[in-house]
């Protein structure tokens, strides 16, 4: 095993997601927080991120997540998760299970003196709702 200058073992370290944001906003905060529902939660209402991008990882169960324009898809424990914030509706966070809780880390960027998110109205969802996208039917 290689090690570095201080001990610690080079092959330490595993990648887990790396991704270019379109943005970041100049002066941007950060925010890191861990949030927990219990077995079968819809979690947060549809809403969205307008300071920034959101970077997410799964530390325990199973995301039902779903944005704007995307599949709705099924994010597990060890699994990472981004998505753009500005004008993106962010429809789902739920835990997909009904027998255990969810608990997951996002990390926001978030511009001064923004929201870290705001919630999206019914006649609004209704206006995007050709923005959606329907699962796969395998």
């Amino acid at each position: 095993m290689a090690i570095d200058a201080v001990g610690a073992p080079l092959d330490a370290l595993t990648v887990i997601q790396c991704v270019t944001p379109p943005f970041v906003p100049a002066d941007a905060e950060v925010m890191t927080v861990t949030v927990d529902y219990p077995p079968g939660c819809a979690g947060i209402a549809p809403h969205r991120h307008p300071g920034g991008p959101v970077f997410g990882y799964v530390l325990e169960g199973e995301m039902l997540f779903e944005l704007e324009g995307e599949v709705p898809r099924v994010i597990k424990a060890g699994e990472a998760f981004w998505e753009l914030g500005g004008d993106v509706i962010h429809y789902s966070d739920a835990n997909n299970r009904s027998d255990a809780p969810l608990r997951f880390l996002a990390t926001m960027l978030c511009a001064p003196g923004q929201p870290i998110l705001t919630f999206v109205d019914d006649d609004e969802l209704e206006q995007r709702r050709d923005r959606r996208v329907s699962p796969r039917r395998e």
